[in-house]
C-alpha cells in the first residue's frame, strides 16, 4: 500500500484547492477557452473539431515537440504555447483540455487536469492500463469534472436507430459477434543502435510516465503505437472504436467487463522492433452474446495496397452481429441489415459522431456527466477490453494455429476464425515456423473489482493491470 509523503500530501491538498478556485462559472454566453495537449495528426483534428464549436477558443497549445507546436501556432497566432503541460495546467484562464498525447500520457495528464479544474476531452484508449483507467474515473468524480473519451462514434445518431431495429425482433436473437480490424500497416525498421531522440523534442516531457528504455525503431513519433512501453497495439489503437460501438450497441453498456478473455497471435514477416502483434485474435466471454474479433496489419496479399476481408461475409467492416434471421454489418457512419440469404433489407447512415466535440462543450456548460455521449467510465471500460486482449496475448506461450483452436474446441465461430489465417498468411508470402504464434492464456475476470481471479490470478498476470512509472510522473494510488 503507497503511504503519502508530507510533501504529496500537501501537494494534493494544494491541486484540490486549486481545482475549487480554478473552475470558472460559465455562463451560456461565456467563451470556452481549450487548451490543446498533443498536437500531432490526431491532436490538430481534434483541436480543429473543438474550434468548430461555437463559443470555443483554442487558447493554449502545448507538445514536447517543437515542430508541432510551430505548425499549430500558424493555425492559432493567439494561443499561448508551451512544451509543458503543467504551465497549462497551472494556468487558470484555460477552462478545459484535449488530451491527444501517446497513450502513456493519457491518465497522467487527465488527472492533472481534474485537480487543476479543468474538464478533460481525451483521446482513445484513455488509458495505458487498466488501473490507471480507474484512478481517472476516480479522479472525474472527486473534482467533479466533465470527462469526455475520445470515441466519436458514441456521438452518431444512427446508433439509436440501429438499437431500435435490433429491438424489433426483425433480425431474430443475436446468436454472436464478430468483431474485424483490417488496416494495413508497415514494418517500422529495427536499429543496430538506439534512437537518438531529435533535438526539437524534450525527450524528458515526451516520454513522462514511460520508462528510458533505448528506442530500436526508425521512427520515434507515431510508430510508439507498436511498442508496450508507449502503445497498446491495433488493438489499443482501433480496438476502442469498435468494442465500444459493441459495448453500447449490443450490451447496452450493461457488461462493464467481460468474465473471461483469450487471445493470440503474432507480428509476423516484419522481424522489426515492434513488440505488438499485427495478426491478433481475441475471444470475449461476456455470460451472455459471445464476441470473436480479428485483428490484421497485412494487406490482402503482398504489394496489394488494400486491406483483408472476412471472407464469410465478404466485408471488411468493423462488427457485424450474426441474428438467428440474418446479420448486420457496420462501421463508423453506418451500416446494413441483411437476411438470412445476404439480401439488404435496412440501411443505416449516420455522420461518425460530427457533434462529439460540441457535445463535450454543451456538457461543460450544463455541468451534467449524464449530458456527455462519451463520459469516461463508459470509455474506460471499452479501453480494458482492448486491454485485456493484449494481456492475455503478451502471457502467452509459442504455439500453433492448431493449439489455439484447441482452447475452444466447441466454438465455431472462434474455429472458422483461425481456418482463416492459413490463406491470408499465405497471400502475404508468410510461412508460420514453428513457435511464430502465441497463443494466450484464459483470463477469468472479477469485473467489479477490475482484477483476475483464480488461476489467472498470477503475479505476471496482475502485473500487467498496472505498470512501472516514471520518477515524478507516477499516476498516483490516490488521486
Amino acid at each position: 500500500m503507497h503511504t503519502p509523503t508530507r510533501r504529496s500530501f500537501l501537494r494534493q491538498t494544494a491541486l484540490a484547492t486549486t481545482a475549487l478556485s480554478a473552475s470558472r462559472v460559465l455562463g451560456a454566453n461565456d467563451k470556452i477557452r481549450i487548451a490543446s495537449i498533443g498536437l500531432g495528426g490526431q491532436g490538430s483534428g481534434n483541436a480543429g473539431r473543438m474550434a468548430k464549436v461555437p463559443g470555443v477558443e483554442i487558447a493554449y497549445l502545448c507538445d514536447a515537440d517543437t515542430v508541432a507546436l510551430d505548425k499549430a501556432k500558424l493555425k492559432y497566432p493567439n494561443a499561448k504555447t508551451t512544451q509543458d503541460m503543467r504551465k497549462v495546467m497551472e494556468d487558470p484562464t484555460i477552462d478545459a483540455v484535449v488530451v491527444s498525447t501517446g497513450n502513456h500520457w493519457h491518465v497522467l495528464a487527465s488527472i492533472w487536469a481534474c485537480q487543476a479544474g479543468k474538464d478533460v476531452y481525451v483521446e482513445k484508449p484513455v488509458s495505458h492500463n487498466i488501473w490507471e483507467g480507474r484512478k481517472l474515473v476516480e479522479a472525474a468524480r472527486k473534482y467533479n469534472r466533465i470527462v469526455q473519451g475520445g470515441t466519436q462514434q458514441r456521438s452518431d445518431p444512427f446508433h439509436d436507430e440501429l438499437k431500435a431495429y435490433l429491438d424489433s425482433g426483425e433480425l431474430g436473437k443475436i446468436k454472436y459477434v464478430r468483431c474485424n480490424h483490417y488496416g494495413q500497416r508497415a514494418s517500422i525498421g529495427k536499429r543496430e543502435t538506439p534512437l537518438a531522440p531529435p533535438t526539437h523534442v524534450d525527450y524528458n516531457l515526451w516520454l513522462g510516465p514511460a520508462q528510458d528504455i533505448p528506442i530500436m525503431r526508425e521512427r520515434l513519433q507515431y510508430d510508439w503505437h507498436w511498442v508496450w512501453n508507449t502503445g497498446n497495439g491495433e488493438l489499443g489503437n482501433w480496438g476502442p472504436h469498435i468494442l465500444d460501438d459493441l459495448r453500447s450497441v449490443v450490451f447496452r453498456d450493461k457488461i462493464a467487463l467481460p468474465k473471461r478473455v483469450l487471445a493470440g497471435g503474432g507480428r509476423l514477416g516484419w522481424n522489426d522492433a515492434g513488440e505488438t502483434p499485427n495478426t491478433h485474435f481475441i475471444y470475449f466471454d461476456t455470460g451472455d452474446i459471445p464476441v470473436v474479433m480479428d485483428v490484421h496489419n497485412l494487406p490482402r496479399k503482398a504489394g496489394m495496397k488494400a486491406s483483408d476481408v472476412y471472407l464469410r461475409r465478404r466485408t471488411s467492416a468493423f462488427m457485424i452481429i450474426e441474428c438467428e434471421n440474418g446479420y448486420y454489418e457496420g462501421g463508423r457512419g453506418g451500416g446494413s441489415a441483411h437476411d438470412a440469404s445476404g439480401k439488404v433489407v435496412k440501411k443505416f447512415k449516420g455522420d461518425g459522431g460530427g457533434t462529439h466535440a460540441a457535445n463535450f462543450i454543451s456538457a461543460i456548460r450544463s455541468r451534467k456527466k449524464e449530458d456527455l455521449k462519451g463520459e469516461i467510465e463508459k470509455i474506460h471500460y471499452s479501453s480494458a477490453w482492448c486491454h485485456l486482449g493484449n494481456i492475455s496475448y503478451r502471457l502467452g506461450q509459442a504455439g500453433d494455429l492448431d493449439q489455439a483452436k484447441a482452447a475452444l474446441k466447441e466454438f465455431e465461430p472462434w474455429q472458422e476464425m483461425l481456418s482463416d489465417e492459413p490463406a491470408h498468411l499465405t497471400a502475404n508470402d508468410i510461412t508460420l515456423k514453428a513457435g511464430d504464434i502465441k497463443v494466450g492464456k484464459m483470463l477469468e475476470i472479477d469485473a467489479a473489482k477490475e482484477t483476475f481471479i483464480g488461476d489467472s490470478a498470477t503475479p505476471e498476470a496482475l502485473a500487467l493491470l498496472k505498470r512501472e512509472y516514471r520518477a515524478g510522473f507516477e499516476v498516483p494510488d490516490m488521486v
